[in-house]
């Protein structure tokens, strides 16, 4: 006996035992009858056991033969996923890739930069899912999402492409109407604007540079699902809101909002590229992490 399985015998085995049929096993895989016949009585041969009854009308299994063609046909999957797998990582990636974004951040830094993307791989599609709703990965069909400050379900994969901080501010015009708070539990004094897809959470968690702890759950006038929406209300003057860095930077750098609380840090986050559990990852989204990665990972 060889060292090595009949591969070739099993897997013939399990497109018989598909089939129900030599020919119809023949016919799939483009094979003479000859060919497979002679196939299976190797297999028969080598195991010492008889695997079909056969007559002149039909084929059936035996019993040693329905249990060997079970796990015959899990070697094929196994075999055919492999093959297949290999076929991609060494092919130019193409196909197409369902992307879940937040949308504030899909239109300021994911949109800009598909050109590029699709410049570069032409034969990739892109669907580009935009809305702040955490969305289910496998269940909703997605190849992948960028996810913010928030880490990943342990049957997912992550691969962290930045930092992105969190502030709480405020208008210059809302400081002068009602004060400029000086530690987190004044917010409960305080118009708060909310944001109702926070991470895990409506409470804002403090720690102060001393290493202080502290806990809110601000109220206020207004909540939204979209943290673009808060902006008109927020530069009116209405409330304080908390921002990620990337929607807070310019309006802090240009003097239109202010960074409330200097001394006390919000829980760092990160932006995440999200893919489901896969032992083996097609050429396409791999494309995709490594070109997020070098333009997002600053």
């Amino acid at each position: 006996m060889s060292k090595l399985p009949d591969f070739e015998g099993l897997a013939l085995l399990a497109k018989v035992a598909e089939e129900r049929s030599f020919a119809g096993a023949a016919r799939s895989l483009n094979l003479s009858v000859a060919t497979v016949s002679r196939a299976i009585t190797r297999l028969e041969d080598r195991l010492g056991a008889q695997v079909f009854n056969r007559t002149s009308r039909k084929v059936a299994l035996t019993d040693f033969g329905h249990r060997l063609a079970e796990r015959a046909a899990r070697v094929l999957q196994e075999a055919e996923a492999a093959e297949n797998a290999a076929r991609e990582l060494s092919s130019q990636p193409r196909g197409t890739i369902n992307l879940a974004v937040p949308m504030s951040f899909g239109l300021r830094e994911i949109a800009p930069i598909v050109p590029a993307f699709l410049r570069q791989y032409p034969e990739i599609s892109l669907n580009l899912h935009l809305s702040d709703a955490t969305v289910d990965l496998i269940g909703d069909g997605f190849d992948a999402a960028i996810r913010i400050a928030a880490l990943p379900d342990s049957s997912l994969i992550a691969r962290r492409l930045r930092a992105m901080s969190r502030f709480v501010v405020a208008s210059p015009a809302y400081i002068v109407r009602y004060g400029r708070p000086q530690s987190p539990s004044e917010l409960n004094a305080h118009h708060c604007l909310g944001y109702a897809y926070r991470a895990r959470t409506n409470s804002w968690h403090f720690t102060h540079k001393d290493g202080e702890q502290v806990s809110v759950t601000p109220t206020g006038p207004f909540s939204v699902t979209n943290i673009d929406a808060v902006l008109p209300t927020l530069l009116d003057g209405i409330g304080i809101a908390e921002l990620p860095s990337f929607v807070a930077d310019p309006y802090v750098a240009d003097g239109r909002l202010e960074i409330l609380l200097p001394d006390w840090q919000l829980p760092g986050g990160g932006l995440y590229f999200i893919t489901p559990s896969s032992r083996v990852r097609p050429a396409r989204i791999d494309a995709l992490s490594e070109f997020l990665a070098s333009h997002l990972g600053r």
